[in-house]
């Protein structure tokens, strides 16, 4: 897999933050070496997030994120602020461009303040010092801020720009990460069964991440992976001689294909392994748990990670209502959202179910765990309340 292949999910988040005019757009472009973003000389040109996947040495495969400024105007002006502060919650990485000829402000403080709150690792570049002869002091930094937090640079002629690079490569937390997929669960030359449905939903000409990561994950124990559709599975298993170690399905054909597959032969989906590899798979199970609970009237959102065409059988706007309408017995109420909306006050709703969360990278995705945990509403995710409602939740999770 190339870098420029790498999931998005996957990759370092940067996010730039400033004030309209500190040269956010022009630094994104210097560091990057190319025009990523729009530059002018007009306050406000930057009106929304915009997000660019791209290699960053040393860093290797990032997300740009440029944000609208922090000192925006009016009543869109908020609301672009607060896209800004909201993309501090997939920010791996914080730049803090600062004009130097002006020196910190109120508004650059605020956003410090949030970023050091949510340990994010940050940076401050004070950008424009190619207008001093000689390096000065820049107005209004905290005592307590750390001297090597902090860069004197230049978009326009270039100083700094790689000691800049260098500086926020040196912000990245080393890790120590061990967590599988699927290898500690299967051994060398199993057979792992994957089902994946092909319907209207499913992506022409390809998998979707999960499966991929999967796949990818049963080469690298050295077992052989054999995908088959929901369908052909009886036909398969028949066929396959030897039973298989591991099935694997999508959520969608759950409840399908745990009839087709001997009780006796371990089963569970992608979304289970998936909330078991970010660490979260107790909390979802519970939360699938509450579903029991639910009375006339309650409220539930359910929210993707990613925004796509929905088709007329989407699983998140038709499927899943009508499954917990009908699991349920209850008139129940729902709301939806996708991509990078997700609402700060959760106490409108008794539960959420949220997606396998792929698309979304680490930090966001623990962001709105927590925000679930604070303000006590349990949270599950698609393929786990699936197998709540279809009966075969415990049969999924024995294995672990």
């Amino acid at each position: 897999m190339s870098l420029n292949s790498t999931p998005s999910a996957d990759r370092i988040h940067i996010g730039i933050f400033g004030k309209r005019n500190a040269g956010k757009s022009s630094l994104i472009n210097a560091v990057t070496g190319q025009n990523l973003a729009i530059v002018s000389d007009i306050r406000g040109t930057t009106t929304d997030p915009v997000l660019k996947s791209m290699e960053l040495l040393p860093l290797g495969p990032v997300v740009i994120i440029d944000t609208p400024g922090l000192d925006d105007e009016g009543e869109l002006g908020t609301l672009r602020i607060q896209k800004a502060y909201q993309i501090l919650n997939k920010t791996d990485i914080a730049v803090l461009v600062i004009d130097a000829s002006v020196g910190m402000t109120k508004e650059d403080m605020d956003i410090l303040m949030k970023i050091q709150e949510k340990q994010i690792p940050f940076v401050i570049a004070a950008n424009k010092s190619d207008l001093f002869e000689k390096e000065m002091p820049i107005s209004g930094l905290p005592e307590s801020l750390p001297v090597e937090k902090i860069i004197s640079v230049s978009a326009n002629s270039g100083q700094n720009i790689y000691e800049l690079k260098e500086l926020i490569a040196k912000q990245v937390p080393v890790k120590n990460d061990s967590r599988q997929i699927v290898r500690d669960l299967i051994q060398p030359n199993d057979f792992v069964v994957l089902v994946v449905p092909i319907d209207k939903a499913a992506p022409k000409g390809r998998l979707i991440l999960p499966q991929q990561q999967t796949i990818r994950d049963i080469l690298d124990a050295g077992a052989v992976s054999i995908v088959t559709r929901d369908t052909e599975l009886e036909e398969t298993l028949q066929k396959l001689g030897t039973k298989p170690a591991l099935v694997i399905t999508d959520s969608q054909a759950f409840k399908k294909v745990s009839a087709i597959v001997p009780r006796e032969i371990p089963l569970t989906s992608f979304s289970i392994l998936f909330a078991r590899y970010k660490g979260n798979l107790k909390t979802v199970i519970h939360g699938a748990k509450t579903l029991d609970s639910l009375k006339d009237n309650d409220t539930i959102l359910i929210s993707e990670g990613c925004t796509h065409h929905r088709q007329c059988e989407d699983i998140g706007t038709v499927k899943l209502p009508n499954l917990l309408r009908k699991y349920t017995g209850k008139n129940l109420k729902f709301e939806f959202t996708s991509g990078t909306e997700f609402p700060i006050d959760l106490s409108p709703y008794q539960v959420i179910i949220h997606c396998g969360g792929c698309t979304l990278n680490e930090r966001e995705m623990k962001y709105r765990l927590k925000c679930a945990e604070d303000q006590n509403i349990p949270i599950t995710n698609y393929g786990i309340a699936i197998a709540q409602m279809t009966g075969i939740l415990n049969r999924s999770i024995e294995m672990f």
